[in-house]
């Protein structure tokens, strides 16, 4: 085995992770897959599985699914336009990594409330403009996203892996002015924007108590435009850049999603995340700047 990446038998079960995203990002059942494709049902549920896949099988799936046979393979980057697809994609590379640095605007998912939750789903609806043609599949979606969400929060409770969160103090005052919103109609009423102080005090709770596992730092300058995420387990590591937000202004509709495990590419990633650690704020320091943030906003 090769000690730099994965074998062959992890890089067979990471195809069948890719295919699977992509099947559920495009709102298909392995049933309805598997007829389109022209394959059994049971050879769906076995590639999804990790089971190998001939090439000209792979092709066809592929072609039904509109994702490069490369990005199924993982070879370079993925290239990912649906956020179920993409999200999807972030739970199963979360379930098995040791360690998370997540650099997700105004927060990480993964540390929110239970009440975040609750709201979550409208918040999402939200953010689904009125007169988009899509709407219709981009609402039913929304479920789905939902579900896969939850998924990933109840897979890192259960595993608590180490968490080195990168915050914006820009970000969580403007999420806190404006709330908890998907659409610039909403913002500004007095629940959400309650909701979303709730989360900054339970950020400030955490910079307080540190809890195990959890490393949080707060930036008060400026951070890069694109938000990502870097998984470590052992030597290997993958990289996620999303477009795609939960927080203020939630857009799950527009834009795609590249995850990469070259190691150039999640090289500089580390060494920015470093040097990004290295200035911001952290424990008591970090929660006293937030605190006064908040009574300012008030």
């Amino acid at each position: 085995m090769n000690s730099s990446g994965p074998s062959q038998s992890e890089a067979i079960a990471a195809l069948g992770e890719r295919l699977r995203a992509a099947r559920v990002g495009a709102g298909l059942t392995p049933v309805q897959l598997a007829e389109i494709a022209g394959v059994s049902r049971a050879a769906i549920y076995r590639y999804e599985a990790g089971h190998p896949i001939r090439v000209d099988t792979l092709g066809r799936i592929a072609d039904q699914l509109d994702v490069s046979i490369a990005s199924f393979l993982g070879v370079e980057v993925e290239y990912i336009s649906s956020a179920l697809s993409f999200f999807e994609r972030m739970r199963q590379i979360e379930e098995k990594a040791d360690r998370i640095s997540v650099m997700f605007g105004p927060i990480s998912y993964l540390l929110t409330t239970d009440q975040y939750d609750d709201l979550l789903p409208d918040v999402l609806r939200e953010s689904v403009p009125q007169d988009v043609p899509d709407r219709t599949r981009a609402l039913t979606e929304i479920d789905s996203l939902v579900e896969v969400l939850l998924a990933r929060k109840r897979a890192y409770r259960a595993r608590r892996q180490n968490l080195v969160g990168l915050l914006s103090a820009a970000e969580l005052e403007v999420f806190c002015t404006s709330g908890f919103v998907g659409s610039q109609e909403f913002a500004g009423k007095s629940a959400r924007c309650n909701a979303a102080r709730a989360e900054l005090d339970h950020i400030i709770d955490m910079l307080k108590h540190e809890p195990m596992g959890v490393q949080l730092g707060v930036l008060v300058d400026s951070m890069p435009g694109a938000s990502f995420q870097i998984f470590r387990r052992a030597e290997h590591a993958e990289l996620a850049i999303s477009p795609f937000r939960l927080g203020a202004l939630a857009n799950v509709r527009l834009g795609v999603a590249t995850i990469t495990s070259a190691p150039e590419v999640v090289a500089k990633h580390e060494a920015m995340t470093e040097q990004l650690w290295n200035r911001s704020l952290k424990g008591r320091e970090a929660a006293e700047w937030l605190s006064k943030m908040r009574a300012r906003i008030l």
